[in-house]
């Protein structure tokens, strides 16, 4: 199987070449990913916890689905395959922010991404991808921002970036 590309950008998001995946992890190359933030009507946000055998962050808890766009892919159509993908659901998704963050990892990667902030609305239970999610669960983000604040080692490195972003669009009723 060929590795994903990933499309590198400069930090006004204009595509300026694409890069396998891990190299551009090993390097810390900016380059465009997004993250989606599903919200049910109880005002809840849906949690995933990473599969036991991904090769960085395994078993933390992170927000519905995030990757990187496909070239010739736009934001929303990536927020939303890679949702049926890894929650085997898909809903309509708006773009909340996008912001530059860098995360580096234990294992020498470094997540260097600007990154498009989504949310979307869903009030079912998903079908996970257990190849990809290892549980998933409803939290409201008031009490997300308390446990992280509480138990940080159980979030991925980019979430407690990320999710602060998406807190304060959320709290200041951006969307």
């Amino acid at each position: 199987m060929k590795e994903e590309q990933v499309i590198l950008v400069n930090e006004k998001d204009e595509q300026i070449g694409v890069m396998p995946k891990m190299e551009a992890h090993e390097k810390a190359v900016l380059h465009r990913a997004f993250s989606v933030f599903v919200m049910n009507n109880k005002g809840e946000t849906m949690l995933q916890q990473r599969a036991a055998h991904k090769y960085h962050s395994p078993l933390l808890w992170t927000n519905t689905c995030c990757s990187h766009q496909r070239v010739g892919e736009s934001n929303i159509e990536a927020g939303k395959r890679r949702l049926q993908e890894e929650m085997g659901f898909v809903t309509e998704l708006k773009e909340l922010c996008s912001f530059i963050y860098k995360a580096p990892f234990d294992n020498g990667l470094t997540e260097h991404e600007l990154d498009h902030v989504m949310i979307g609305d869903y009030n079912e239970l998903p079908d996970i991808n257990k190849a990809e999610v290892a549980d998933w669960k409803w939290m409201k983000p008031a009490d997300v921002k308390t446990d992280i604040a509480d138990n940080p080692n159980t979030y991925t490195a980019w979430f407690k970036i990320i999710f602060q972003k998406f807190y304060e669009n959320l709290t200041q009723n951006t969307y």
